[in-house]
């Protein structure tokens, strides 16, 4: 490096010498702005370099926000993880809290409404075995739960105690195998046993086949058992078929239709009334006669217009009509005369109507065809009373009368 100084060292000494010219210059010249030169050459030198550092900076902060330190963000993501697991474990919480409270007031307006004395107990424990049908609960004999005690609900029967202990009982369900009650039928009053069958469907036995059940009809016990007071529902009949000697009756069962858990011990059963079936034939209602039709007034000189006769409108009007004509025809008032009157013969045939001006017809001796519906003196006006032309109009006569036969 000395050898190349020393040997070019007038060349050097002269770039030296320019360069402080040009930076002496450039530090006196301004440009049309008002801005050194020196400041303008310095910032365009400067400005790429900076730009490049700023822009390794930046990036590389980026980096390391976004995927070194990427352990905030899953943090916060397990955060929120475990508050929505905490938020839906409140909600089932809430929901059952709901639905207890909503079982508990059943089971207390149930228990007001009941005659019996029932005492209020909840399931604590299953027995094992996928098709067990024997539970536990919370009350025993300390509470005066004794063998043998009903347990219903709202619904329906449940089951019976099998085994009271201090403080918890065992309660075998009405679907279990073993199970068996006196029961009746709503609607007509037809007694069998109710047995479980290990499904969730039980079974009337004992029902004989001339007996009538239908399907939809509900059965409630019996109190023949002397374990299920009278009136309490049982379930709704889902199918009957005729057996060989008794019918083959499939009951779905009501109390334990939603599940088994808040349950009520009869302690003191007292009998009910079965609810009566609601009737098979309802009322059916019927237009009553349209009156008739309001006529002008005749002018003077004029004779009135009839009033027109109110139409007929069902079968049964026309048959009215028919015997109402036939009793004027013959001068029968019904309901009025002493036992043994004799009634109007219905098997005549009613006149055809006169026309105006026309006879009165008389009845041969041996003719019954037409009987005479006027009196003996023929009207002043030649017309037909007002009972003729009723009589005709419902017996399908035309207006004008029809021919004599």
């Amino acid at each position: 490096m000395e050898s190349f100084l020393n040997r070019y060292r007038h060349i050097t000494v002269l770039l030296l010498v320019i360069c402080a010219q040009l930076v002496l210059l450039a530090v006196q010249v301004k440009n049309d702005q008002d801005v050194r030169f020196i400041r303008i050459w310095t910032i365009s030198a400067v400005t790429p370099v900076a730009r490049l550092v700023e822009g390794i900076r930046g990036g590389g902060a980026g980096f390391l926000h976004n995927y070194i330190t990427l352990h905030d963000t899953n943090a916060e993501n397990r955060r929120l993880k475990d508050e929505l697991g905490r938020l839906k474990m409140e909600n089932i919480f809430l929901r059952n809290e709901l639905s207890t409270a909503d079982r508990a007031k059943a089971l207390q307006i149930f228990e007001s409404a009941t005659p019996s004395k029932t005492l209020a107990a909840n399931v604590i424990a299953i027995a094992p075995g996928s098709d067990s049908k024997v539970v536990t609960v919370n009350r025993g004999s300390l509470s005066g739960v004794e063998r043998g005690m009903a347990v219903v609900t709202p619904d329906g029967i449940v089951g019976k105690v099998t085994a009271a202990y201090p403080t918890a009982s065992m309660v075998q369900l009405v679907t279990d195998p073993e199970f068996a009650a006196g029961v009746i039928s709503q609607k007509n009053g037809v007694r069998g046993t109710l047995k479980g069958q290990g499904t969730p469907t039980c079974k009337v036995d004992y029902v004989g086949v001339d007996e009538k059940v239908e399907p939809g009809e509900w059965f409630y016990t019996s109190g023949d058992d002397r374990i299920f007071p009278r009136g309490f529902p049982v379930g709704v009949v889902r199918s009957v078929r005729d057996g060989a000697n008794f019918k083959e009756i499939s009951i779905d069962p009501s109390g334990v239709r939603h599940g088994v858990e808040d349950l009520l011990i009869v302690l003191q059963g007292v009998h009910q009334n079965i609810p009566q079936a609601p009737p098979a034939n309802q009322p059916v209602y019927l237009t009553p006669q349209v009156p008739p039709i309001a006529q002008a007034p005749a002018e003077p000189g004029q004779q009135p217009a009839a009033a027109p006769e109110p139409a007929v409108g069902t079968e049964a009007d026309k048959v009215r009509g028919f015997y109402k004509a036939v009793g004027e025809a013959q001068n029968h008032t019904y309901g009025v005369g002493p036992p043994g009157t004799k009634p109007p013969d219905f098997n005549m045939k009613l006149p055809p109507a006169r026309p105006s001006g026309a006879a009165a017809p008389t009845s041969g001796t041996g003719d019954r065809s037409v009987v005479p519906v006027n009196p003996p003196q023929t009207p002043p006006s030649g017309k037909v009373p007002d009972a003729a032309r009723r009589a005709n109009q419902a017996a399908g006569a035309p207006p004008g009368g029809i021919p004599k036969e």
